[in-house]
């Protein structure tokens, strides 16, 4: 029996003209303690890695070493997934809760070593950007226009309707390969704030809809190099989606 085509969530509707608009890449709000703390922390192990930093080129090789693993499982990474800076980064020296903590550290465990998979071996290009690229985008910057897209497509459908974090996992990392060998760039603190949305009750829902609605914003690059639209976003919460099916 022929399988139907995977389909990726429509877009969301328009907002609301007489409603606030809101920047992009966030949810109704600045980007929390989590996304900050992972931007900055691979930042700055990315700059170093691009000056041939031996500490830096050691440390993407651990990073690289803890893929698909549990980061309870991970002690020799204490100090190179950048959690201390969300701990650091709570407002009023507000403490995480328990559950709070344990999402930001899974969440800060697959972002950064899926970073140092995307950026190895590569000393010319970075692979996190701060700009709000999410994963939807990223993945159509992929797509030619061919035939050869669908499989490109099932993989992200794929990865939106994942029913467990450490399938979501592998599923995205499926994915970083083809981005790195095509060298396109993600935001992986947009990435590890969505991750943290995932595991909340409803979360897989509102994920599968911002990467959805960036796949279908994007639009090819204009003259001057840059996206004509790029609506990368994090989750938004209350919005409605129409949900892919699970294509095996």
């Amino acid at each position: 029996m022929t399988q139907p085509a995977p389909q990726i969530p429509a877009p969301a509707p328009p907002p609301d003209p007489h409603q606030p608009s809101t920047p992009a890449g966030t949810a109704d709000r600045e980007p929390g303690p989590l996304r900050k703390a992972m931007a900055q922390h691979i930042r700055i192990l990315q700059d170093a890695y691009h000056r041939d930093s031996p500490q830096a080129v050691q440390a993407l090789a651990r990073l690289r070493r803890g893929i698909g693993r549990q980061a309870s499982e991970t002690p020799d990474l204490w100090g190179l997934v950048g959690i201390e800076a969300f701990y650091a980064g709570q407002p009023d020296d507000r403490r995480p809760s328990e559950a709070e903590a344990l999402r930001a550290e899974r969440a800060a465990h697959v972002a950064v070593t899926l970073w140092a998979l995307h950026q190895q071996s590569n000393r010319a290009r970075r692979m996190h950007v701060g700009d709000g690229i999410s994963l939807g985008t990223a993945v159509r910057r992929l797509m030619s226009g061919t035939d050869r897209d669908e499989p490109i497509q099932k993989r992200l459908v794929r990865a939106g309707t994942a029913t467990t974090f450490d399938v979501l996992s592998h599923r995205l990392r499926e994915l970083v390969v083809l981005l790195r060998k095509a060298e396109i760039p993600l935001d992986y603190g947009l990435l590890a704030e969505q991750l943290d949305q995932w595991q909340k009750p409803g979360g897989p829902r509102l994920v599968r809809q911002a990467w959805g609605r960036s796949f279908h914003a994007y639009r090819p690059p204009t003259a001057s190099g840059q996206p004509e639209n790029d609506a990368s976003e994090a989750p938004r919460n209350g919005a409605t989606d129409n949900e892919p099916k699970d294509q095996t």
